[in-house]
This record gives structure tokens, C-alpha cells and sequence, in this order.
């Protein structure tokens, strides 16, 4: 059963009644006490304990007084991210991306930008708990997930569903901002340092790149992730590629 801490983390799974047992450190304060109130009011099991049990819990990660264990995340198959978007798809696939961080701020940024879920690989992926949880704010239990074995076949899935999947690398000869994603999109971002692999970038319809005027020549992925799904999302907002 996954495990997630912090007061944010907590909230939203409750919003989306996925709390299966809420613990919490008596005397964590009046936001704490709120939640403990909200898990009464749905009948959820609840457990106190001191603030040293609660530290061994989290592994050193800052709850704030509270955790919770929960139901499983649905499951969603890369057509059903598709067929269930409303208007033209957006969507995110992630090639290797470890970084609990970084996954957490790519489903915050998904979820802020409109789009319709994340498409991930079962092995070299973030778990969707702990410290995934956190840094997403709350969005990994909003957000639609795909969990697929082989990134290079969801693209071709997608591609099959009319999905154009936009590759971001640094030596593609486009910038990201002259393509139109008022269409079907799916961007594809790889690993810190390493980025997309080989077969995954050769896969993908087009590759784009975010020109940098500065000193270092790269993004962090997550921060990449969100450069394209605004831009994505301004585009639809003026209902045209402008």
C-alpha cells in the first residue's frame, strides 16, 4: 500500500477519497486537526502516533504531522488516456525519468496546463508515493496515469490514435514554439543528462528543442516539461496556432 506525508499530499487524496488510514501527530496544529475532522466525517480509520514513529514512517521526509496510507491509483492504458480526453489530447510521456522530484513537478505542471495524463514506463520510474507525491502537490491523484512496459510502443500507440508526439532534445533543429499543439500532442521528455534513448527519439514524430541564451545548455526536465505544456496551453486558449 503507498504511503504519502504532508499536508498538501494528504488533502488532495482525501478530495479524491483515496485514503485508506490517515496517522498524525497529536498536537501538529489546526490545518492537521482539519484533516483528522474530514477523515471522521468519511469514515476513514485514522491512528495517532509520536513524532518519532512518524519520522521512522516517512524515512527522514517532512510530514508535517500527518500521512496516510492509500487506495491504489486507477489504471489507465494509453488508448483510454486518448479516447477520454475532452477536446484534442495532451499528454505527457515520461523516458526514464527517476527523479521523484521532477515527476511530481511534471504531473503538477500537466495538471496546471489542462492536459488530459502521463504516460510512464513500469521500470527506471519514480513510485508515485512519498516524495512524488509531495512535489506533485497533490496532482498525482488527480492526473491520469499510464503504466506501460515499453515507451517506444506507447508512442506508436499514440501515433495509431492520430496523437503527434513531440520529442524535446537539444540538438533538434526546431524550436518548440513554432509547431502547433492545438492538434493531438504528446510531448516525450528523457532523463536528466542522458535524455529520451535512442530508439524512443527515433520513434517520435518530430523533435523540438527550447533555444538558451544563457551559459548552461539545458533544462531541468521538469522545468522543460512545463515551458512546452503552457506553450501547448496558450495556444489553445487563443483556439489557434499563433
Amino acid at each position: 500500500m503507498a504511503l504519502i506525508y504532508g499536508i498538501n499530499s494528504v488533502s488532495e487524496a482525501l478530495k479524491a477519497r483515496r485514503v485508506s488510514r490517515l496517522i498524525h501527530v497529536r498536537g501538529s496544529g489546526a490545518r492537521v486537526d482539519a484533516l483528522l475532522a474530514r477523515a471522521h466525517e468519511l469514515r476513514i480509520q485514522t491512528e495517532t502516533i509520536d513524532r518519532q514513529a512518524m519520522e521512522k514512517l516517512v524515512r527522514g521526509g517532512v510530514h508535517q504531522g500527518v500521512a496516510a496510507d492509500l487506495q491504489a491509483l486507477p489504471a489507465y492504458t494509453v488508448e483510454e488516456l486518448v479516447d477520454q480526453a475532452e477536446g484534442s489530447p495532451l499528454l505527457m510521456v515520461l523516458d526514464s525519468v527517476e527523479d521523484p522530484q521532477n515527476v511530481g513537478a511534471v504531473l503538477r505542471s500537466i495538471d496546471a496546463a489542462g492536459g488530459h495524463g502521463v504516460i510512464r514506463q513500469a521500470r527506471h520510474a519514480a513510485p508515485l508515493d512519498g516524495a512524488t507525491a509531495k512535489a506533485s502537490a497533490g496532482a498525482v491523484h488527480h492526473v491520469k496515469i499510464a503504466t506501460v512496459v515499453n515507451i517506444s510502443r506507447a508512442i506508436e500507440e499514440l501515433k495509431e490514435k492520430g496523437v503527434w508526439t513531440v520529442g524535446l532534445a537539444g540538438e533538434a533543429g526546431e524550436n518548440y514554439d513554432v509547431l502547433d499543439y492545438t492538434l493531438p500532442t504528446a510531448f516525450v521528455v528523457g532523463a536528466e543528462g542522458e535524455g529520451m534513448r535512442r530508439l524512443v527519439r527515433e520513434t517520435c514524430d518530430r523533435l523540438v528543442r527550447i533555444p538558451m541564451s544563457g551559459q548552461v545548455d539545458s533544462l531541468n526536465v521538469s522545468v522543460a516539461a512545463g515551458v512546452v505544456l503552457f506553450e501547448a496551453a496558450r495556444q489553445r486558449r487563443h483556439g489557434a496556432f499563433k
